[in-house]
């Protein structure tokens, strides 16, 4: 059947190209378009439509200046961007586990039109798989002045649309096959520590059972570095920082003054933390949705029952420098004004240097700043769960690959194509370096038959985390046969450095 209802109306999909025996529904709109009377508001209910919606075309993606390769680009006008994507076996016997996903993207580009997401492969796999758009940028994520009305222009748009999305999942998700009941939620980077913050606000408890995280991010804002960022994206555009001026101010021209801020960050060597990374917008503690870092509150037991599996790659940040996105540091000196900007111990440097001798500086600081930003924050995020009393497994991403004089690291987002099953996609294909070999594919099927069973049992395929966590014999280690074992300790050079950023303590950064 390829015509499904729902509480606003009837729409129908397509059989996907890949497998005809999966019905894949795109551009389903699950809240109204976040703009005019709606802009800078909590999502509202999407309104109903009269007979059958046709479902076949990706929605339009949120405000952005990003072209991302193989997926729509955002243009002036494009506003029903609160939409998911549904794929769910043709002929499924109903009450499927569900699998949502959350793209990343640093909290301002990205969209579930990307080719890396299809969900075609899990759902073969017996998942009922969501994919959303949700508001990013200053729309999403920006501080919107005059705290009086706060209730009315909330922080956190971006996390709230996802919340919206939950519930509309909840609501709607068993005419497509799906159970409620069984809801995984997932994401990476930027959408991973979404992800987080969702198992710790009340507002999500009961949306999702399970939460896949892979690569979470170490980036979450005071209120008053949001309202700071708010002054500075308002100045480059022109506008009075106040609720008016942002409100008159169309969405284009804050994507274009966001950008121009980011590269003012990038040029200027003195201008602290933002100067290696540029990212200026992420989750806010509101004293509403989110009161704390997602480290400090799954510390504190907020995660309650909700069960994680929280992976990262071995060689997070060598990504963001192959793509031009941080600084170059290749001095001793850099890396002093470096580690210096995030307050990081000399003994956590020279650590890095010693696990790293024949490296040039460039390497040392990819690898420091891939535990700061990415590796670290994320197996403390699983470790803090199974102290407080939850479940939760750990697992890392350290495939490589040799190919015609060009070497492809386990970097950041390299892990996804294989969770997903679609290394063929070309577009992934820098990230994990041309056509997959028979050995890919074979890592690929136990990477998506450990998030399948996870969805479906709570149980990926091997121990979970003890309380005293921390010993790294639970780890789950994702290589390709010709790498290595898959379980034990990693012997990737991340995993080495764990023992230094447990002596040295990991500062939680604001984007």
């Amino acid at each position: 059947m390829d015509v499904f209802t729902t509480k606003s109306g009837t729409v129908r999909g397509r059989r996907a190209a890949r497998d005809h025996g999966i019905v894949v529904v795109r551009g389903l709109p699950y809240a109204a378009p976040p703009f005019g009377a709606f802009r800078f508001r909590e999502p509202q209910p999407p309104d109903p439509w009269d007979g059958v919606r046709d479902c076949s075309a990706f929605g339009p993606v949120a405000p952005q200046s990003a072209e991302l390769p193989g997926a729509p680009v955002w243009s002036p006008g494009d506003e029903d961007i609160l939409t998911l994507n549904i794929w769910t076996p043709a002929d499924g016997p109903g009450d499927l586990p569900v699998l949502v996903w959350i793209h990343g993207g640093a909290y301002v580009f990205g969209s579930s039109a990307q080719p890396d997401f299809d969900g075609t492969a899990l759902a073969a796999e017996g998942l009922v798989v969501v994919t959303l758009n949700s508001r990013l940028g200053f729309e999403g994520f920006g501080d919107v002045p005059d705290a009086d009305d706060s209730a009315v222009f909330p922080g956190n748009r971006g996390l709230l649309d996802q919340i919206a999305a939950l519930e509309w999942v909840r609501d709607n998700i068993a005419a497509f096959g799906g159970s409620p009941d069984r809801v995984t939620l997932a994401g990476q980077s930027s959408g991973a520590t979404s992800v987080a913050c969702l198992a710790v606000a009340g507002r999500a408890r009961g949306l999702f059972r399970r939460a896949v995280l892979h690569s979470a991010v170490n980036a979450f804002a005071t209120q008053e570095q949001a309202a700071r960022t708010t002054a500075e994206v308002a100045a480059e555009a022109g506008v009075p920082a106040t609720r008016a001026g942002l409100l008159a101010t169309p969405p284009e021209a804050l994507v274009a003054a966001t950008d121009r801020v980011c590269a003012r960050y990038a040029q200027d060597p003195a201008a602290g933390q933002r100067h290696y990374d540029p990212a200026i917008y992420g989750p806010v503690a509101d004293g509403v949705l989110l009161t704390a870092d997602p480290l400090e509150a799954l510390a504190a037991g907020a995660g309650g029952s909700v069960e994680l599996l929280v992976c990262h790659t071995t060689e997070e940040y060598w990504l963001l420098d192959a793509v031009g996105s941080s600084a170059k540091i290749t001095t001793e000196e850099q890396l002093t004004v470096f580690a210096a900007d995030f307050g990081l111990p000399a003994s956590l440097v020279e650590g890095h240097r010693e696990r790293l001798p024949d490296a040039p500086v460039l390497d040392v600081h990819l690898a420091l700043h891939s535990g700061l930003l990415f590796a670290e924050y994320s197996a403390r995020l699983a470790e803090a769960h199974a102290r407080a009393g939850g479940r939760a497994f750990l697992a890392r991403f350290d495939r490589r690959r040799d190919r015609t004089g060009r070497r492809v690291r386990a970097w950041h987002c390299a892990d996804i194509p294989f969770a997903f099953g679609n290394l063929h996609e070309e577009s992934v294909h820098f990230l994990v370096g041309g056509p997959p070999g028979e050995a890919d594919e074979e890592l690929s099927r136990r990477m998506t038959g450990a998030w399948t069973e996870f969805a479906t049992h709570g149980d990926p395929g091997w121990e979970p985390l003890g309380g005293s966590a921390g010993s790294g014999a639970a780890v789950r280690v994702w290589r390709t046969a010709a790498e290595g074992p898959a379980a034990g300790a990693a012997s990737g050079e991340q995993d080495g450095f764990r023992d230094l950023w447990r002596t040295a303590g990991l500062p939680l950064l604001a984007p």
